[in-house]
């Protein structure tokens, strides 16, 4: 039985026209280029010379070939449903129905202007992406230096061959080939010698200035960049303690996450913007009754701003709600959840994790469970040269399933399983954040010292399994297994052929060695998704998903430019310090 969808998406009536129109105002402008540089049909040429003036049949003649070019530019932006592109479009059909009557009685050509403008306002609700108040006063100023650096090139071109081949020049021959020039139509002059450039160079100039106007008028609202308020991430703590109940919530507390509220403010989610798409980190985190009016404010929000939607970590259940608002789900791998009641190191089946352990005890390696609010200043430095150490001048990685490091009032009751030596110093460590209202934790981050022995880390894992287990923690939540299920047990027809795939690209992604240490622990296996909007947009979502969790190349120059620009900005406090 079907559950009934909730509408969850709001969509305009004529949902679907944007690429619609797209497409027809691209036919449009192409006609009216095709049309401006061909000569009009002779019999209404004759008749349109007793109606009209000569110079004024040019003109519109002129005009229609740099209108035509602005339609094709203008269809790019309808397509990602622009609503200032909306009403241009709107003017410029209107307009250019009139220059199609006037320079030949295209009456055919008027007709399909103004049936498409008239269609463009009937749909205009599904044109829902609105612009920053600036921008149309910053468009407007570049659109003129554009257009005075056109003119004033085209201007100096004519004169320069002008004056080529004649000592004086006729300042209304310099109007008329300049005009002519900037609307890409034939003047009175011909271009030879050194100037034969000057036509095509001037058309790339005029041509260059309108799409450098239209970037600057159609961009979309800006994403925020700034971190949330004090209040707002009070309220995020307060909302994880009631209701982060997911092995994944605790990582909403990273400080490179953007938040959303629902409306009434009782559920929120964590997210990040790239390539167009905002990727939603794990669930949202609220009560159940509030998450659809969230997934309604997400929706409208992405709208507003021509953004795909995307979710990276998602859990069945949030897949199931997110179907509602048009989202679908790609199986992305399991996570790995070890029950600490019961775990033992007896038996065949783990012999070699039980002899690892024995090895770095007679090696003199200990572990400690600490409370991460309970550590020294000093521990804590200790810790993160460990960290650093490990990472090798990498940064961080991590978006849905990891801290992005220690500290702070926001994760004071995180765990923290120390290892030391013989000698006392800190060699390694695991960091567990709470999973609120249950008895489980999440691992956050897994360091150790590159020189330690082999074997350390499963004895840092079967250490966290004892010791959390002794505090009433009954669950562990471990690594992350990538497409463990299409590995190891696929379905279907289709599940083996993406595991072949998935294998070639095994030694850059090291998924198969994840799966292989998790299930050394011999644990249950929660499955996660990728959610998006569909086969069109899962390439972009796929790429953004990537470049958030830190599993895409950065070139060395923007990794450092990156990292100067954060250090020279002043930051609001992170949402774990306060």
């Amino acid at each position: 039985m079907h559950r009934r969808p909730l509408a969850l998406r709001h969509r305009p009536r004529a949902a679907g026209l944007p690429r619609v129109a797209a497409w027809l105002t691209a036919g449009v402008g192409a006609i009216n280029v095709i049309s401006a540089l061909t000569p009009g049909l002779s019999g209404r040429a004759a008749l349109l010379a007793h109606l009209a003036p000569s110079g004024l049949v040019m003109a519109a003649h002129a005009a229609v070939l740099p209108v035509g070019l602005a339609l094709l530019v203008l269809s790019v932006y309808l397509a990602r449903r622009r609503r200032r592109a909306l009403w241009l479009a709107v003017g410029l059909l209107a307009g250019v129905g009139g220059l199609e009557l006037l320079k030949g009685l295209d009456v055919e050509e008027a007709a399909i202007s103004w049936a498409l403008a008239a269609l463009l306002v009937w749909g205009r609700s599904a044109f829902t992406v609105h612009h920053e108040n600036g921008t149309l006063t910053t468009a407007l100023r570049r659109a003129g230096l554009a257009a005075a650096v056109a003119v004033a090139a085209a201007t100096i071109g004519v004169v320069a061959a002008s004056l080529w081949g004649a000592p004086t020049v006729s300042g209304g021959l310099v109007v008329r080939e300049t005009l002519a020039l900037l609307t890409l139509s034939a003047g009175p002059q011909e271009f030879t010698q050194g100037f034969a450039w000057l036509p095509l160079g001037v058309g790339l100039l005029s041509a260059g200035a309108l799409v450098a106007a239209a970037w600057a008028l159609f961009r979309p609202l800006c994403n925020p960049r700034n971190a949330p308020p004090d209040n707002e991430r009070a309220l995020v703590r307060g909302l994880l303690r009631r209701h982060g109940h997911d092995t994944l919530s605790a990582f909403k507390l990273r400080e490179d996450l953007q938040t959303l509220f629902a409306d009434d403010r009782q559920a929120f989610l964590s997210y990040r913007i790239k390539h167009g798409v905002l990727l939603v980190s794990g669930d949202p985190v609220g009560p159940d009754t509030a998450l659809p009016g969230l997934i309604r404010s997400l929706t409208d929000f992405t709208a507003e701003r021509g953004l795909r939607i995307g979710a990276v970590g998602a859990s069945e259940a949030f897949s199931s709600l997110a179907h509602d608002a048009g989202l679908h789900a790609l199986y992305l791998g399991d996570e790995a959840i070890v029950a600490t009641t019961g775990f033992s190191l007896e038996g065949r089946p783990i012999k070699k994790v039980r002899q690892a352990v024995n090895r770095l005890e007679r090696s003199g390696f200990s572990a400690e469970l600490r409370r991460l609010g309970s550590l020294t200043e000093t521990e804590r430095r200790e810790l993160e040269a460990v960290s650093r150490r490990w990472r090798a001048g990498a940064p961080e990685r991590g978006f849905s399933m990891a801290m992005d490091g220690l500290g702070g009032e926001g994760l004071a009751d995180s765990a923290v399983v120390v290892c030391r030596d013989e000698d006392g110093r800190i060699r390694g460590f695991l960091h567990f954040v709470p999973a609120y209202g249950r008895p489980t934790m999440s691992l956050s981050a897994m360091r150790r010292d590159r020189d330690t022995p082999n074997g350390l880390t499963d004895f840092l894992v079967v250490r966290s399994i004892q010791l959390l287990g002794e505090q009433g923690v009954e669950e562990l939540s471990l690594n992350f297994a990538a497409f463990a299920r299409w590995l190891h047990s696929p379905t279907g027809r289709i599940e083996p052929l993406l595991a072949r795939v998935v294998r070639r690209g095994d030694r850059h992604f090291q998924i198969e060695s994840l799966y292989s240490f998790n299930a050394k622990f011999f644990p249950r296996w929660q499955p996660r998704y990728l959610l998006h909007e569909g086969v069109s947009a899962l390439p972009r979502t796929a790429l953004a998903a990537m470049d958030v969790e830190g599993h895409l190349p950065r070139p060395a120059l923007l990794t450092r430019l990156r990292r100067l620009a954060r250090s020279g900005t002043a930051q609001a406090p992170a949402l774990l310090r306060t």
